[in-house]
């Protein structure tokens, strides 16, 4: 029989040290609590997210180990430097946040269902507006082709979802956040949990304790506060400029 701490209502600064994550399920560390803004930039800066579905409880995670992108090793490999030479989407930055998270939430083949219960999207909205949670989009013309969202804590960004419509939007989108963030100083793109395609975009898997580490270290640097738009959308092709 598993046994979770249960956060407590009254105490959004407190979660169980991510080592007592239970190992199967891998990171399963705590449930309960809610999905306030304070809570949930506490977790990231401890490395814990919440991941659940419709009709569970909230339930927080910290998996061991643990996926991640090193920002400035990403670069568009060779099928996704073809797609851009001859694309004319744009890039936008926390011009749709809503929009993405809720493209991010559509039904997918290969998923029954999903976890950005409405409650998740209220609370990364939230998020959103005070400047903590951002979005990338990627445009073909006045239609949103592709997207990714997530959570910037210090100079660490922890991405949660990205989605496509089209073959190659959500790789546009996360090479786009990559180089901001890399403009930026944010050396780490925390991709929660591996899979396969994940692996392909260049994510490693680091151990749990080795991630903490990073964690400490990034959570303490100065935030990027506000909005992270820059006007305009720029040419996806840009991105192709730093390969």
């Amino acid at each position: 029989m598993i046994h979770l701490p249960l956060l407590e209502d009254d105490a959004p600064d407190r979660f169980p040290d991510p080592a007592r994550a239970l190992s199967e399920p891998n990171g399963l560390l705590a449930f309960g609590g809610d999905l306030s803004p304070q809570r949930l930039l506490e977790a990231y800066a401890r490395g814990i997210f919440p991941w659940y579905g419709e009709g569970q409880p909230i339930l927080w995670w910290s998996p061991d180990p643990r996926c991640v992108f090193d920002t400035g090793e990403m670069k568009p490999n060779r099928s996704l430097r073809r797609l851009l030479a001859r694309t004319s989407w744009h890039v936008s930055v926390d011009r749709a946040f809503r929009e993405v998270i809720e493209a991010c939430a559509e039904p997918r083949q290969d998923e029954p269902g999903t976890w950005i219960t409405p409650a998740m999207m209220d609370a990364y909205t939230a998020l959103h507006a005070q400047g903590h949670a951002h979005s990338v989009e990627v445009w073909d013309g006045g239609h949103l082709v592709g997207g990714i969202y997530g959570v910037a804590v210090g100079r660490l960004f922890c991405g949660e979802s990205m989605f496509s419509r089209q073959s190659g939007g959500s790789k546009v989108a996360l090479m786009a956040l990559a180089a901001r963030l890399r403009e930026w100083g944010f050396p780490l793109l925390d991709a929660q949990v591996v899979n396969p395609h994940l692996l392909s975009l260049g994510a490693r898997e680091i151990p749990r304790i080795d991630f903490l580490a990073r964690v400490r270290e990034l959570v303490a640097l100065p935030l990027v506060e506000g909005s992270w738009s820059d006007g305009a959308a720029r040419p996806a092709q840009d991105l192709l400029s730093g390969t």
